[in-house]
């Protein structure tokens, strides 16, 4: 019969053995090997893509300020009028 100590000593094990194994296989497996063209060129992608993105992000963000401001000065030309109105009742 197995006792307790020894039952808890090979799960600890087969525990630790389960955990380690993705590591050894990282380990294993060999590096890849950077190459020039490629990664010189990545970079030079990336960047022009964000900024695209980026002034995209700008100019959706100044139409909605434009919108808003837009708005609003109707907005206060109609309670303008509308102070007008009642002014000229009176």
């Amino acid at each position: 019969m197995i006792s307790r100590f020894v039952r808890l000593s090979l799960v600890s094990l087969v525990t630790a053995a389960i955990g380690l194994s993705p590591m050894a296989v990282m380990s294993a497996e060999p590096a890849p090997a950077p190459t020039a063209a490629p990664v010189a060129a990545a970079p030079a992608t990336a960047p022009g893509a964000e900024s695209d993105k980026a002034a995209a992000k700008k100019a959706k963000k100044q139409a909605k300020k434009d919108k808003k401001a837009k708005k609003k000065a109707e907005k206060k030309a109609k309670k303008t009028k509308k102070a007008e109105a009642a002014q000229a009742a009176q």
